[in-house]
């Protein structure tokens, strides 16, 4: 079923209390075994919970003035998905503060943000914030999951719960866009202004904090400097991570842009037909890696 099709044929379905084995052991370098990619992924995953919390409130800033009665149930399950995802991964931060990580200066960096855009922006703009947000969000399972050799090297567990978040997100990722349109009338020069401040905001979350982990980890200046540099490559280069999915960044940009115009990825079945088979999340993650091309 395509994501089109599930948007038209049922409700947003909200998971709780999943278990990823995050007290269990975790690597240090969860990702091919690599600190600069691991901690580049750990420190924008970081700002998740504190976040999450933010679209919530943009969102819900709008609920009474909406009147559909299928755009209101959305927005229910939006936020209970957004509540479960920043519960998970603040398990997560967690156990990155047990390793000597300063998440705390990622959660007082967004939090310091979220309230400079909540009192300097109207809560149109914070609303068209959190649209453009849930765009690179549910970007996440295209450039992690498309592709099995993207995730090979991964953690299973943090796979799992990496593969869950980006499910979810591709299900609700038009939630705050249609708030945004239908209901708070956001014109297209604000849509794309938002899109913007957020392309820079979160360059400068993930270099300033992927650097800040590193040191944590006890690298020299010169050591983060040269994986950053050679990192470069896996990103932007051909067929990077990042740079493979542009187009799907900045169709955004597109005048009549909606969400929905872009299909779920091809294993999103696989993820969703797997829980609900099992209700287990680590095997959905796993069908939905091993479905990978």
């Amino acid at each position: 079923m395509s994501q089109q099709a599930l948007h038209n044929a049922k409700a947003l379905v909200a998971r709780e209390k999943l278990d990823f084995g995050l007290d269990g052991e975790l690597p240090r370098w969860w990702y091919d075994n690599s600190p600069h990619k691991s901690r580049l992924i750990d420190a924008l995953q970081a700002a998740f919970p504190d976040g999450e919390r933010y679209f919530i409130s943009c969102v819900r800033a709008f609920r009474e003035q909406t009147t559909d009665p299928k755009l209101l149930a959305e927005i229910k399950t939006f936020i209970r998905q957004e509540g479960q995802h920043g519960i998970v991964h603040s398990k997560y931060n967690q156990r990155l503060r047990e390793q000597g990580m300063d998440v705390d200066a990622i959660v007082d960096f967004i939090n310091r943000n979220n309230a400079l855009h909540t009192k300097h922006f109207s809560k149109e703009y914070n609303l068209a914030l959190t649209a453009a947000f849930e765009h690179f969000t549910a970007m996440l399972a295209e450039i992690f999951f498309v592709k099995k050799e993207t995730m090979a090297n991964a953690d299973p567990k943090l796979r799992a719960m990496m593969a869950w978040h980006a499910v979810e997100e591709m299900e609700h990722k038009a939630v705050a866009y249609d708030v945004m349109q239908q209901v708070a009338k956001v014109g297209y020069f604000m849509r794309c202004a938002a899109m913007v401040h957020v392309i820079i905001f979160l360059s400068v979350l993930t270099m300033r904090y992927t650097n800040r982990f590193l040191k944590n980890d006890g690298f020299s200046f010169g050591q983060r400097m040269w994986m950053m540099a050679k990192s470069r490559w896996w990103l932007f280069g051909y067929k990077g991570v990042l740079s493979s999915h542009l187009g799907t960044l900045f169709a955004y940009f597109k005048p009549g842009f909606h969400p929905w115009q872009q299909e779920a990825i091809h294993n999103y079945d696989a993820w969703v037909s797997t829980y609900e088979r099992t209700g287990n999340p680590m095997e959905a993650g796993d069908a939905l890696y091993q479905a990978a091309h």
